[in-house]
């Protein structure tokens, strides 16, 4: 039974064998007939392609014949046509050349005419004119003048004639225009005066402080007088100590010094500590206290006139006018009068208001530096104007306000007549003071123009000037020369009642600090 059962399972196995070998084989054949199959129908889509587009091409090769053919047959009608055009506008050349022909012709013919009427015409103009002059030669012998003699003997009777008609409107019209000028302006500088009512108060030379007793004199004068002799040779100023009880009296042409010694010698005062380091302190504070008032009236100057926009040097220079006098007349006051009634009058003449006011202020500009710089103040006050670039017309209302140069605008001539108007107030003016404080300048400006000098002061009523030296120049065998040269010059230039005393002074300082 094993035997059989092994049997069975090698049979089994044997079967089983074959049938796998046949069925591969079966397979196999069953594939080959697929791809065979598909290679056929391969074959047959690839013919198909090409077939197609062999008819694609033929198909596409017959469009682009027939395209080219419709674009030849388009393009050869338009030729046509354009050979057409071409044609026509050719006969129409031809037809105008034609027509330009005719009429250059015509015109040519027209052109014989005219010459030939020209020529007709200059011949009876010629006859004419032989005419004419015959019967002006008998017209000249029966009248006894040529031509030019009776031309020249009317125009000389129409000129007479002309004349003197003339010369009575030009008499009248200037009557009738003086009479309504006069009328006008007395009105407007009356209106102009109205409006403006300034005061007037008149400048002086000297100052007063109030001092708590009578020993203060001895205090400020110091030992051997070295506080007072510090005080006038830092200041410039003369003080006058004498019985007058509790008052000291500063004396100087100079406002700006004479305020900064009463400030100063006010401060000292007040402190009592009195001594030269001392002073120095305080006549330092006393300048810098002057330079903010300056600052200060100039602003305030602006904001009364109305006139804005100025630089603030220019603010400065007008400050500075508030301790300048014209004749007695304080020229910041006069200068602010003056811009009030430029604006009044260029009000009333349809002018420009705010220029005519600005003008007007700062028309004595100059004047702020004429104690520093050479020249007028007109000159002076040209000079600022510009470097300051105001408008041309505020310069030459500047540099015409005194004849100087002609007016070149209406304001330039209102300026001048509200200077006048301001100067010719009664007791606006003082020509005494004006006179005494040139005078005191000259002296300073003549003794500073010799070399080695560094500052002078003109004191005592222009009776003494103290002249500081320089102590690297001068020597003192040197200061007996100088002080020789400058009295002599004082003499040779200057007029003065009485005698002036040169005093010269020469101080050396050295200073050093202890650490």
């Amino acid at each position: 039974m094993f035997w059989t059962i092994v049997t069975g399972a090698v049979a089994l196995v044997i079967g089983l064998l074959v049938g796998a070998v046949i069925g591969s084989a079966v397979r196999k054949k069953t594939a080959e007939k697929e791809i065979g199959s598909a290679e056929a129908q391969a074959a047959k889509i690839v013919e198909d392609a090409i077939k197609a587009a062999e008819s694609k091409k033929k198909e596409a090769l017959l469009e682009a014949k027939e395209e080219i053919l419709k674009n030849r047959t388009e393009t050869e009608n338009d030729l046509k046509e354009r050979r057409k055009e071409v044609t026509r506008l050719e006969r129409r050349v031809q037809q105008k050349e034609e027509a330009l022909d005719a009429k250059t012709e015509s015109y040519d013919k027209k052109a014989e005419l005219l010459d030939q009427k020209i020529k007709e015409t200059e011949d009876l103009r010629a006859e004419i004119q032989a005419r004419l002059d015959s019967q002006n030669a008998v017209l000249e012998r029966i009248a006894g003048f040529t031509r030019e003699q009776a031309r020249e003997e009317l125009i000389s009777r129409v000129e007479t004639a002309l004349t003197h008609e003339k010369a009575l409107r030009i008499a009248q019209y200037e009557e009738q225009f003086k009479e309504e000028a006069d009328e006008k302006a007395k009105n407007l500088i009356a209106l102009a005066i109205q409006r403006c009512a300034a005061d007037h108060s008149s400048e002086i030379v000297i100052s007063t402080v109030a001092i708590p007793s009578e020993d203060m004199k001895g205090r400020i004068i110091g030992r051997e007088g070295r506080n007072i002799r510090t005080i006038e040779q830092l200041t410039g100023i003369d003080l006058i100590i004498d019985d007058t009880p509790e008052v000291i009296t500063i004396s100087g042409f100079d406002a700006v010094r004479r305020e900064i010694a009463r400030i100063a010698l006010e401060k000292l005062i007040a402190d009592g500590r009195i001594h030269p380091t001392r002073i120095e302190e305080m006549v330092e504070k006393a300048k810098r206290e002057v330079d903010a008032v300056i600052k200060a009236a100039g602003e305030k100057a602006t904001f009364e006139t109305g006139v804005h926009g100025l630089h603030p040097e220019v603010i400065k220079l007008l400050g500075r006018l508030r301790f300048r006098t014209s004749y007695g007349q304080n020229v910041l006051r006069h200068s602010i009068e003056v811009s009030i009634l430029s604006g009044i009058l260029a009000d009333e003449l349809g002018a420009d208001t705010s220029m005519a006011k600005r003008a007007g202020l700062l028309h004595d500009i100059g004047k702020a530096l004429t104690s520093e710089a050479e020249g007028s103040h007109v000159q002076l006050g040209v000079e600022v104007a510009k470097k300051h670039k105001e408008s041309a017309v505020v310069i030459n209302a500047i540099e015409a306000h005194h004849g100087d140069v002609e007016p070149q605008s209406l304001i330039a001539f209102i300026v001048q007549a509200a200077d006048a108007i301001s100067a010719a107030r009664p007791g606006a003016r003082r020509e005494d003071l004006e006179n005494y404080i040139k005078r005191l300048q000259n002296l300073e400006e003549l003794a500073n123009g010799f070399p080695g000098v560094e500052k002078t002061f003109a004191i005592q009523a222009g009776r003494e000037i103290r002249v500081m030296v320089k102590p690297e120049q001068v020597s003192d065998d040197q200061m007996t020369v100088l002080a020789h040269d400058i009295a002599a010059k004082i003499e040779n230039e200057m007029d003065y009642p009485g005698q002036i005393k040169v005093h010269l002074i020469r101080e050396s300082r050295t200073v050093d600090f202890a650490k």
